[in-house]
């Protein structure tokens, strides 16, 4: 089971879709598919590419822009971005 902590609380990869910091079903709704992408470490989990933008919460590998759900996820990917990088 992978683990890792965003902010207060942490994440298991088996029950990772109940994130607090997770856009709302409202915004997800009202946001266009191509401003929205999945969390390549926490798979399941929606992004909306313009708040995590703004929060710093992306990576780049090999000219793709990744976009992350928190700040938990960024030393991951960045640490073994080839396992990361085929989510997305």
């Amino acid at each position: 089971m992978t683990t890792h902590h965003c902010g207060a609380h942490s994440h298991a990869s088996e029950n990772h879709h109940d994130h607090s910091h997770a856009p709302s079903p409202e915004k997800l709704a009202a946001a266009s598919s191509e401003k929205v992408a999945e969390c390549p470490v926490m798979e399941g989990t929606l992004v909306i590419k313009a708040e995590a933008e703004q929060a710093g919460l992306y990576r780049e590998y090999q000219g793709k822009r990744y976009w992350l759900c928190c700040e938990g996820c960024g030393p991951l990917f960045d640490a073994s971005p080839e396992e990361y990088a085929h989510s997305g």
